[in-house]
């Protein structure tokens, strides 16, 4: 009874060839496989045809696959019965020794060879399954209509299989060097757009500079000139009532064609209605109605009807193309010793980093870096000018970055008691140090290139 355990392993040898050509052919799409190499315009040939037919060789595939795992079983337990008698036995034995040798044999093993080698793999499958479809004639056809027929309704869990070719072929060209790694990231973005939802991609509310209602064109002008944003959000009694969107090309309008409403006129009278969508609004269908309304930016409320934030259509595109960074973006230092207790720091630098070089101890809870610090101690978002005084420290607003305008450095000056800046003295300045000498800004009061603190009766952002 040898020759039945030869025939067995000859089956699931079959077996697993079909699960690693099946693995191959849905790994390499038709566009793929002309950037393939073949040895013979024939092989070159069949693979072309077969990716033109995947379903059909797939079929035929899955259905030779089965067929001989269940051979090779009947065989296996034919040979253990007439070894072992017709007992119980011989029948557990076998469904044992058949469920680890098709794990192995048929499945796990050729299915990596298949993900590892695909091109080869595919173009033998193709040489060899070409003539077989075309003996089977309607009988692939049939086979996938009886599969279609039987899955009707189902909702399939994972991603389609065009999807899953496109994705194949834009790494397959990114293995050959036809695209960069870039151009992959980005065509890959593309497949996850559609499942980005606003909540995902906007400026969260507390990063938002606001204007209220009742301000004047100067002290709108004002908070627009100070914070770098064209645009900004106009609220009546609180954060949740958003009445409008000002500009500044109308505030400049305005005030160029009557200067005298600087004063007399509120932001009210320039701004412009607000669009509002919700925070599980699809980006990609955000993205279309932006562009047929012809605007920029859009309010994003909560399920409770609150603002939860905003969204721009730069907003929208960086999720395709990445960080879209403008002309004043510039690499700064992390630390920036300017005298004698005065230094300039990024304001991502963390507070535990602030605290050590200046030796003081800082208590602050929610916050980890020295924007936010900044931003906690003023109870609003902080623009260019923005002053706290935080364990005897001065932390000035110094600089905007980046296409949101956010802070990016912040001055850091010691103080006394009394507000003012502290005398120079030994352990003042960087650790050791290393801070320039005779670099101390003549009376302290504010480092250079530092904008004033704002006035009291500014916008509130």
């Amino acid at each position: 009874m040898g020759w039945l355990i030869v025939a067995a392993a000859a089956l699931v040898l079959i077996a697993g060839w079909c699960a690693s050509a099946d693995t191959a052919l849905l790994r390499v799409s038709r566009a793929g496989a002309r950037e393939l190499p073949a040895p013979g315009h024939e092989a070159s040939a069949s693979l072309q045809e077969a990716l033109a037919e995947v379903p059909e060789y797939v079929a035929v595939l899955l259905l030779a696959r089965v067929a001989a795992e269940l051979a090779a079983t009947v065989l296996v337990t034919a040979a253990l019965r007439s070894w072992l008698g017709p007992g119980w036995r011989a029948y557990l034995i076998a469904a044992l020794v058949m469920t680890v040798t098709i794990y192995l044999a048929a499945g796990i093993v050729p299915r990596a060879l298949g993900r590892q080698h695909a091109a080869s793999v595919a173009r033998g499958a193709a040489s060899v399954m070409h003539p077989v479809v075309r003996l089977l004639g309607p009988l692939p056809g049939m086979l996938l209509g009886a599969g279609r027929v039987l899955g009707r309704g189902r909702v399939p869990s994972g991603p389609s299989g065009e999807e899953e070719d496109i994705r194949g072929l834009v790494d397959l060209l990114e293995r050959r060097r036809v695209i960069e790694p870039g151009e992959r990231a980005m065509i890959h973005s593309v497949f996850e757009f559609g499942k980005t939802i606003a909540r995902e991609v906007m400026v969260t509310r507390t990063d938002v500079v606001f204007a209220e209602g009742g301000k004047s064109l100067r002290q709108a002008l004002s908070l627009a000139l100070r914070s770098g944003f064209s645009r900004i959000p106009v609220v009546g009694e609180n954060l949740d009532d958003v009445i409008g969107i000002a500009y500044l090309k109308d505030i400049v309008a305005r005030v160029y064609e009557d200067p005298g409403s600087m004063e007399t006129q509120p932001v009210t009278t320039v701004m412009r209605p607000a669009t509002f969508v919700p925070d599980s609004k699809p980006i990609d269908d955000l993205l279309r109605e932006m562009q047929a309304r012809q605007i920029h930016l859009a309010i994003v409320i909560d399920e409770y009807g609150g603002t939860a934030g905003l969204v721009t259509i730069e907003d929208i595109i960086e999720e395709i193309v990445g960080e879209i960074a403008d002309e004043y973006d510039r690499g700064v230092p992390a630390v920036e010793w300017l005298g004698e207790g005065l230094a300039r720091v990024t304001a991502r630098l963390p507070v535990d980093e602030l605290a050590e070089l200046f030796g003081v101890r800082i208590e602050a809870e929610d916050v980890e870096t020295v924007g936010g610090l900044l931003a906690q101690r003023l109870g609003r978002v902080p623009i260019a000018g923005s002053t706290a005084v935080v364990a005897g420290l001065r932390l000035t607003a110094e600089s905007l970055a980046g296409r949101r305008n956010r802070i990016g450095t912040v001055t850091v000056q010691r103080v006394g008691a009394d507000g003012e800046p502290a005398a120079p003295a030994a352990e003042a300045g960087p650790p050791g140090g290393a801070g320039p000498p005779g670099d101390a800004v003549p009376g302290g009061s504010r480092p250079p290139g530092a904008r004033p603190q704002p006035p009291p009766d500014g916008p509130r952002q």
